[in-house]
């Protein structure tokens, strides 16, 4: 098997595109969760509440006859494509056409706008807002297959449409497909936009936040006082490479994968079970090769739901014991869905090197009915961490759990 290093990172976000300026919002407590004025006109959904990657434009670019297939969620995920590959050192090298790089990328769904006009459709009979690209900008699978096309590549392609671990599972796939040879290279991650259907899908559920007059204090994971999640939207992008590749061309190794762990709870599609999340978790330190006692902080997915907080932070306390730290990012970017996994393994790599880990943001009082761990609240804090694990669950009951190591 061989070692998987990650060469070039990148991403779009409510509070930036680069890690200095995302870090100066964690310091200055501010978060990405705005009031959304034109939500207005959807009376039957209760929150209003999202946060949204503001000015996003690629019109200046890119051509419009490499756009023409993307909507914004495809346009997120190959500008953050673009953006890793330039920091790997990649951009425009032979090797990304070659036949050995591939693309293991996903999203939640496609652009829902551009269902609009198969609605038509069916409802109306006609089809004045259908053309030759709506099905490409829509299906599922829309940001790994426009990645590919942007970038010409040859080798293989993973979609990985899982809801809320599409981000994460782009990466897993992408790590087991250059350990096992069958790639030297991968472009791995995540995307999602906003849209008023994503957060109408957790409105009929009643697990959306409606402090809508107090966007800076919520969502609020692992905390009593929760009241639901926040959409969010973005993009994140890891170059994955061979070891050995990397070191023969010079590249910069920003950290090292070693281990993931995925499975199902074959349950319910929508309660999160603590004993298989629990089991991802022993996956991915199987896979690692490590006792739970090496991992120095984990990454949590805290959506600030009362059953998905309460199943992780079991789950996770049961395997990595009370003594573990761990943060959830979103309630400072809210729930990007399939960006999630992909941003937070960013940002994780980002702040592992550095030794210093925010704060969760608007965790106050932690829910006691949740696991026992040492929840980073309030302030930052620093720690010489050598290991890292960034979980991710989704809807159906999909787990996943990644280890990150220091170089």
């Amino acid at each position: 098997m061989r070692r998987v290093v990650v060469t070039g990172m990148a991403g779009v976000t409510a509070l930036g595109e680069d890690w200095p300026t995302i870090r100066a919002a964690f310091c200055e407590g501010r978060t990405g969760i705005r009031f959304m004025d034109d939500w207005a006109r959807y009376t039957q959904v209760n929150t209003r509440l999202a946060a949204p990657v503001m000015g996003f434009s690629v019109a200046e670019r890119y051509p419009r006859k490499k756009t023409r297939t993307m909507g914004r969620v495809s346009q997120m995920a190959v500008y953050a494509a673009e953006r890793a590959l330039q920091d790997a050192g990649l951009d425009g090298d032979p090797v990304v056409t070659g036949g050995r790089t591939g693309v293991a990328y996903g999203s939640s769904f496609g652009s829902p706008d551009a269902v609009l006009g198969f609605s038509e459709l069916k409802k109306d009979g006609i089809s004045r807002h259908l053309n030759a690209t709506s099905y490409i900008q829509m299906m599922s699978h829309t940001t790994v297959v426009n990645i590919g096309l942007f970038f010409g590549v040859t080798g293989r392609i993973i979609p990985t449409s899982s809801a809320c671990t599409s981000g994460s599972q782009g990466i897993g796939y992408a790590f087991e497909a250059i350990r096992y040879g069958k790639a030297d290279v991968m472009i791995a991650g995540g995307a999602e936009e906003l849209d008023i259907t994503d957060s109408a899908v957790f409105d009929t559920l009643f697990a959306t936040s409606t402090r809508n007059d107090t966007p800076g204090a919520t969502p609020r994971p692992f905390d009593r006082d929760r009241d639901g999640l926040v959409i969010g939207e973005g993009a994140g992008t890891l170059i994955l490479e061979d070891y050995d590749h990397a070191r023969a061309r010079g590249a910069r190794i920003h950290a090292e994968i070693v281990g993931f762990g995925c499975n199902s709870d074959g349950c319910h599609v929508t309660q999160p079970q603590a004993e298989t999340m629990a089991g991802a978790l022993r996956l991915a330190l199987a896979d690692a090769a490590l006792p739970a006692e090496a991992v120095g902080f984990v990454c949590g997915h805290g959506t600030a739901t009362e059953g998905g907080d309460l199943a992780e932070t079991k789950a996770t306390s049961q395997v990595m014991g009370a003594r573990m730290p761990i943060h959830s990012l979103k309630g400072h970017f809210g729930h990007s869905l399939g960006a999630c996994g992909a941003i937070e393994a960013w940002l994780s790599i980002e702040m592992m090197r550095e030794g210093w880990f925010c704060p969760t943001a608007n965790l106050l009082h932690v829910d006691d009915r949740c696991g026992a761990l040492d929840y980073v609240m309030t302030e930052p804090r620093r720690l010489e961490v050598d290991y890292l694990m960034s979980n991710n669950f989704a809807f159906g009951g999909i787990n996943t759990s990644l280890i990150l190591r220091r170089v």
